[in-house]
């Protein structure tokens, strides 16, 4: 089989073939996973050393040319294996995706108001079971475990040394990158056990999709880590991915790497409102090259019970339990509050990594910080007045609002790397019109 460049899942795949207090806007945009190519994306649910992870594949290609490899800490029986629903990622994504919301300056005469917050088939069929568990073991292999569970064959290896898990994947038509090598036998090292699976064609075709389903494994460990060494290997170029945890005890970040957030609520232009999507991609490529992507970023942290301002709804119970959270009990209705204001269980982090072999040798490790204050990659558009009032107010608004944008201007350059004077050019500036020494406009004295 000839090695497949398109990703997916290439982070640990294998391939064969100052506005906190006032109103809270309104949302206009998001910057979901679809802006970034070669984006793969994993749900993470964790508690009490139990896990389940959700793992979505973006292939494109020759579907009996798909495989992967996934290291995983024990041995998976088929009950913790389960084919999961796509639109289910798709709606935690626009859910917890970085956004743009905009504001509109009142009229500075008219009274203030205030708002509150509102807190054909592939060669491994060839050989028999039987054969294949005797080379296995001729080569320190052992299939613990095969499956067929929806669209995919499923293996559970283990083995005692890298150069004849390497043979025998070889030998059954998974084409292993060079380099492979040692990052297999770290991970034997570690008594870890190898998640292999394929596309079962004939099932698929039975099932009636022409898509992957995301595959969902769950299993107990004190590892609470994600393992992407293996997709470096054979990756072209810097990879991204996003990862969303779904925890009890508040925000997730990663123990050896850095976690930096995102800018968040700076105000940037309001013509950003139709460039949202390259705006994002240029402050992300900057914030990562500030970091020498050697940082994993967070996007987003919130209580999965509400949001604000809302791109998307909060998952149901029902969505949540699809994604493994087994701590809620079952039902369609959100768990209602109590008298304390107690919200639903469940804490989202969303993190946001490009990485690449010399920049991220080691896998991610996380833990759970115990801090559940909510923070969002919020960008902020405000609308100038643009009425004739001319009371005090108002003209102090006008004095102020030219240095406001000029600020707007100059926050949006740093962020991107964009050339200033583009960004001015782009920009509806108000005009400071002339005034006189005593502070009055060149018109108001003519009849004075």
């Amino acid at each position: 089989m000839k090695l497949i460049k398109q990703t997916a899942l290439a982070f640990l795949l294998l391939f064969t073939p100052s506005l906190a207090s006032a109103f809270c806007g309104f949302y206009v945009a998001k910057a979901d996973t679809k802006l970034f190519n070669k984006a793969s994306q994993v749900a993470i649910a964790r508690d009490d050393n139990k896990t389940v992870m959700t793992m979505a594949n973006d292939y494109q290609g020759n579907l009996k040319e798909f495989a992967i490899v996934i290291p995983v800490p024990t041995v998976v029986k088929k009950e913790q294996i389960h084919i999961g629903d796509k639109t289910i990622l798709d709606h935690l994504d626009a859910y917890s995706s970085p956004r743009l919301v905009e504001y509109f300056d009142e009229d500075p005469c008219a009274p203030r108001r205030t708002y509150a917050m509102d807190a054909s088939a592939p060669p491994m069929a060839a050989m028999s079971a039987k054969m294949q568990s005797g080379r296995a073991n001729s080569l320190g292999v052992k299939i613990e475990a095969a499956y067929t569970v929806g669209e995919y064959d499923i293996l559970i290896l283990s083995a005692t040394q890298s150069g004849g898990l390497e043979t025998w994947l070889r030998e059954s038509g998974y084409r292993i990158p060079s380099g492979a090598t040692a990052i297999l036998e770290s991970y034997i090292k570690q008594n870890m056990k190898f998640f292999v699976a394929k596309v079962n064609l004939k099932e698929q075709q039975k099932l009636g999709f022409t898509f992957l389903r995301p595959i969902q494994v769950a299993y107990e460990s004190p590892k609470f880590m994600l393992p992407i060494r293996l997709g470096t290997v054979n990756a072209n170029g810097p990879q991204e991915l996003f990862i969303y945890t779904l925890t009890r005890g508040g925000r997730v970040e990663t123990t050896n790497y850095r976690t930096v957030k995102l800018p968040s609520d700076v105000e940037i232009p309001p013509y950003v409102k139709t460039e949202f999507g390259p705006f994002y991609k240029a402050m992300f490529s900057r914030q990562v090259a500030r970091e020498d992507m050697h940082a994993v970023f967070l996007e987003y942290a919130w209580d999965m019970n509400w949001c604000d301002p809302c791109a998307a709804d909060p998952l149901s119970r029902k969505e949540l339990r699809e994604l493994g959270v087994f701590w809620l009990e079952k039902g369609d209705q959100q768990q209602q509050r109590s008298m304390q204001g107690q919200a639903q269980d469940v804490f989202l982090t969303r993190l946001h990594v490009r990485y690449d072999s010399k920049h991220f040798p080691e896998d991610l490790v996380f833990h759970e910080t115990g801090d559940k204050t909510n923070f969002q990659a919020r960008s902020v558009l405000r609308h100038p007045w643009t009425g004739s009032a001319n009371c005090d107010a108002a003209k102090i608004y006008r004095a102020e609002l030219r240095s406001r944008q000029e600020k707007e201007a100059l926050t949006l350059a740093r962020l991107t790397g964009w050339q200033v004077g583009d960004i001015r050019g782009k920009m509806e500036l108000v005009r400071d019109e002339p005034e006189t020494v005593e502070g009055k406009k060149w018109y108001e004295k003519i009849w004075d």
